[in-house]
């Protein structure tokens, strides 16, 4: 006999799961709207303004508003992808090319498994993280799925057999491996300081590091130089001006996606937003303070589920202000150069990252020692 219980734990899991894809396919696309809305009214445009649903835009001062602002823009959009005619060039290797497209969107939509949003305080006064898996070694977890993405794109280079997307395939995984050390390297100095003898935390998860956070400093304030590096692999890692070179527009016509349209490059698209979403939110919790108010204060509102939303509802905001700054940073900076962006990774931030390592491990050290000394 199947036990009910762990039926309806399956099944809440289930829901909980379609739940939060949903929600990050939501914010994918809406950021994809944010950042033609924004570029517009950095360039003195208007941006997208015409799209509206039926019966919709008939509705007084709603209707226009809604209008005016593109709410209804990533609706269309997707639409647009997913009817086009699906053109597929004789030359591509068929398997890997349809593929593609998949590995690039899955590794996004995996990593938030293990992404707590908030917390829940039940009757007898527990608290519940609320995330579909609470892993000891989520930031592992985090790190070794997101790195898979990077497959997606060398396969779409690849079997595409032409030359401008195996360009950028190739620069892809070079510039990868370059930010992946120094992004690995940052997240090192966090796991020690949260992990240092009286902290009571012992774990690589996620839930915990934030915890560490509460009604204390941010790591943002103890650690800059963690969160410098960490946010400028990011910027690599999501291949996001100024470090787009696998899709370099000006000089390999559309990069590793030349060959595709359609439905397909709609996944390709999507993609790209979906790692900014998650890695905002990864930010977030590691040296925002995840849902918690501000640094050294308690949280204002209550432990009911009313506080719940508000949490989760803080925690939202500060993920979105992220996905501005990416926005505002893509419409503000030129491009490197790809020689620059090699240099960046090898020469820069690969030993500020040991360096800042080093010193933590000092600090962490010495403060081990006073505390033995105390007792």
């Amino acid at each position: 006999m199947i036990d009910l219980e762990v039926i309806q734990l399956v099944g809440l899991k289930l829901l909980f799961a379609f739940l939060m894809v949903g929600a990050v396919m939501t914010m994918a696309g809406y950021s994809v709207l944010a950042e033609r809305k924004v570029s517009a009214w950095m360039q003195g445009r208007v941006g997208p303004n015409r799209t509206v649903l039926p019966f919709v835009g008939q509705i007084p001062l709603i209707g226009p508003f809604l209008k005016g602002l593109g709410m209804f823009q990533p609706l269309a959009d997707g639409l647009k992808f997913l009817f086009k005619e699906e053109i597929v060039p004789g030359h591509v290797n068929k398997f890997y090319y349809y593929l593609a497209p998949i590995v690039a969107l899955v590794p996004a939509l995996t990593t938030m498994t293990v992404l707590p949003f908030g917390e829940f305080t039940d009757s007898n006064g527990n608290i519940i993280p609320l995330i579909l898996a609470d892993l000891d070694v989520g930031l592992l977890f985090v790190l070794a799925v997101s790195s898979l993405g990077v497959y997606g794109i060398v396969l779409a280079g690849w079997s595409s057999n032409s030359k401008y997307p195996f360009l950028g395939g190739i620069r892809s995984s070079a510039q990868m491996i370059s930010y992946e050390l120094a992004m690995g390297l940052s997240l090192l100095p966090v796991f020690l300081w949260v992990s240092e003898p009286g902290a009571g935390v012992s774990s690589l998860s996620l839930v915990e590091i934030v915890r560490s956070q509460e009604s204390s400093a941010w790591l943002l304030i103890i650690q800059p130089v963690s969160a410098m590096i960490f946010l400028i692999a990011l910027f690599a890692e999501t291949n996001r001006l100024p470090f787009d070179m696998p899709e370099s527009e000006t000089d390999l016509v559309g990069g590793f996606h030349t060959e595709y349209g359609s439905f397909k490059f709609g996944i390709f698209f999507v993609a790209e937003y979906a790692h900014i979403v998650i890695g905002s939110a990864i930010f977030t919790l590691l040296f925002l303070g995840g849902w918690n108010f501000l640094p050294w204060l308690d949280n204002p509102w209550p432990g009911n589920w009313i506080g719940t939303l508000i949490g989760i509802g803080w925690f939202l905001t500060k993920t979105v202000g992220l996905i501005f700054f990416f926005i505002w940073i893509r419409w503000t900076l030129p491009r490197f150069r790809y020689d620059q962006v090699m240099d960046i990774g090898w020469t820069k931030l690969l030993p500020l990252a040991l360096a800042n390592l080093i010193i933590y491990v000092l600090i962490v050290t010495w403060i081990d020692q006073s505390s033995l000394n105390l007792q």
